[in-house]
């Protein structure tokens, strides 16, 4: 008998930003600076999971002491925390030594002599294999539990994908989780580890940059949509390019994932506002092949590029862009604008549809059409566009997610509450909470 996948055992349907922090630096008076200060982190500098890291970024002498330093930490600092917090420990599918460490290392943070547990979410799991290697892992987790008097599934589990066992497992996890020899529905995340998936697959590249692998990150989002899990890509370790960050996420998205790992407390803040959705509305034109954001000017939205090129002559218009020339009479430039033009909604443009189509479905209307009304400006040309979408039930389904991640990061986040409404205001944060019950 399975779970059904949408019976979560946690409570956070999304998460933005998976942060890591050394948990031992060696040479300093306190070891555990950097957990310290990553304990104070709030508001949107604060991760919804931290991640204490005594694996890749604490030296291997060093994580024993790290080990004790997460649970003195979290002890200290836990309660007051704003996101999760997930150790990771160590672990590897091929060497039972690094298992055993592993295991070690969950059992001295879960210690409730320490003081730390009672805030501990759960683990985070690198290196797994198949799934009989989570399963281990799991197993590791019910010891430590049944050792200390914890409830049997109370630590959570998430598991990074390093290598192609790992990314086939997750096709497995919707027939393994809920059997009564595991405890497997502890799982919460599926992290992306780009780096050693790309040396498990003896993967190259000429300039020796990782590859993108879009395969595994949309295979990771789907095997957590299969599962009722949450999907986190990997790091980006350009720390300095916010842009390129900014961009990773927004392709991400569209695959589902939501989360990304972030590095430093300044990712952490580009990633927990860049999934919320934009204060104002705003055209997108496709200018030969790129697409840019229309600047708004009086309530107009204008193009001053160079790449499309619009002028009238003769009573008609010149449309010229990719090396083509177009003549067109104003219905045919109204439908050629139209082409190229997208509109991004804000959140309160998402919010008055939703309001809209329940209004409509309380009065017993299935479908209603959805009218926008522009003018965009190209070249100093003036053209006046509108759009019709039609909302239904599945239209308003899609529209929701948006709106859910908002309602989530309100509900667990009340650290972030004066943010969101010195972003949105407190009407329309009213409004979006009210919506799509």
């Amino acid at each position: 008998m399975t779970t059904d996948p949408t019976d979560r055992h946690y409570d956070r349907a999304f998460v933005r930003t998976f942060f890591t922090s050394p948990t031992a630096v060696e040479g300093e008076d306190d070891s555990a600076k950097m957990l310290r200060r990553a304990a104070r982190l709030r508001g949107m500098e604060a991760p919804d999971v931290w991640v204490p890291d005594n694996e890749d970024a604490t030296a291997p002498s060093m994580r024993e002491e790290g080990a004790e330093n997460v649970a003195d930490v979290v002890a200290e600092h836990g309660a007051d925390f704003p996101g999760e917090i997930h150790p990771r420990v160590v672990w590897h599918r091929d060497r039972p030594s690094a298992r055993r460490d592993g295991f070690e290392q969950m059992h001295t943070i879960a210690d409730p002599d320490r003081g730390a547990v009672d805030h501990v979410d759960g683990f985070v799991v690198p290196e797994v294999g198949d799934v009989d290697d989570w399963k281990k892992a799991d197993e590791a987790m019910t010891v430590v539990e049944a050792e200390h008097g914890l409830e049997p599934g109370s630590l959570s589990m998430s598991v990074i994908v390093e290598s192609g066992e790992a990314e086939l497992a997750m096709g497995d996890l919707r027939a393994e989780m809920g059997k009564p020899s595991n405890n497997l529905e502890r799982l919460f995340l599926l992290v992306d580890g780009e780096v050693d998936y790309t040396k498990d697959m003896r993967a190259m590249t000429p300039t020796g940059e990782l590859p993108e692998w879009p395969e595994l990150r949309h295979n990771t989002s789907r095997g957590a949509s299969a599962a009722g899990l949450v999907a986190v890509d990997g790091p980006y370790d350009d720390i300095r390019d916010v842009d390129g960050y900014r961009e990773r996420m927004r392709e991400n998205r569209a695959r589902g994932m939501t989360g990304i790992w972030s590095l430093t407390p300044t990712q952490v803040e580009v990633a927990n506002t860049a999934p919320l959705p934009p204060v104002e509305g705003s055209w997108l034109f496709d200018a030969g092949g790129r697409e840019v954001e229309l600047d708004r000017e009086d309530g107009r939205f204008v193009y001053d590029g160079d790449a499309v090129d619009l002028d009238r002559e003769d009573g008609e218009y010149v449309l010229e862009a990719e090396g083509t020339e177009r003549h067109l009479d104003e219905d045919g430039l109204r439908e050629a604008i139209l082409d190229r033009a997208s509109y991004v909604p804000s959140l309160d443009d998402v919010v008055d549809s939703m309001e809209e189509f329940e209004a409509a479905k309380a009065a017993g209307r299935g479908a209603i059409a959805m009218t926008r009304e522009a003018t965009l400006v190209v070249d100093g040309v003036a053209v006046d566009v509108s759009t019709d979408r039609m909302w239904d039930e599945a239209t308003y389904q899609a529209a929701r997610t948006p709106i859910a991640l908002f309602q989530d990061v309100h509900e667990h986040r009340p650290d972030q509450h004066d943010a969101l409404e010195d972003r949105y205001g407190p009407a329309v944060v009213e409004r979006a909470l009210a919506v799509g019950d």
